[in-house]
């Protein structure tokens, strides 16, 4: 026993970082084609929330008096109520006002109770401001404020 010569186990090198496994380039793929979806989705959204507030500034916008401006906003207003109840559009007065207050759903209006601005506050210039002859110009400017918030909510886009 003398002329054989023990030596430890040599372990083979680690395999290297790169190139990676086919697993982790079928996860790479995955969450690039999660990132380009998302990226797509997002970008259609936010297209479709301009286009539908573009929407609502062009009407309002082509009424040339404050008068023809409240008509307008009540116009798309009853056009997006169709969209929440289908005999929404057909509702009067003070109906209607409540209508425009009440919260898009249920759970946040748990949480905060909206003040009613449609039929305490500016909201009310609905009722008679589209057949007024003189409308102020600061009333109207106040409800739309109020009116374009609640289109949007109505369309999806807020």
């Amino acid at each position: 026993m003398t002329g054989i010569v023990l030596r430890d186990i040599h372990q083979p090198p680690a395999p290297s970082w790169w190139p990676p496994a086919p697993g982790w380039w079928l996860l790479v793929i995955a969450l690039l084609t999660l990132a380009v979806a998302w990226w797509w989705w997002r970008g259609r959204r936010d297209r479709r929330r301009r286009e539908i507030a573009a929407l609502f500034d062009r009407a309002v916008d082509a009424a040339e008096t404050p008068a023809g401006q409240v008509a307008a906003m009540s116009e798309m207003l009853r056009r997006a109520a169709r969209k929440r109840d289908a005999s929404a559009d057909r509702l009067q007065g003070e109906a209607w006002l409540e209508f425009l207050d009440a919260p898009v759903d249920r759970a946040k209006r748990r949480r905060n109770m909206p003040a009613p601005v449609f039929v305490q506050g500016a909201g009310r210039l609905l009722l008679d401001g589209g057949y007024r002859r003189d409308v102020d110009a600061a009333e109207a400017n106040a409800l739309r404020v109020l009116a374009r918030r609640r289109f949007l909510q109505w369309m999806g886009a807020a």
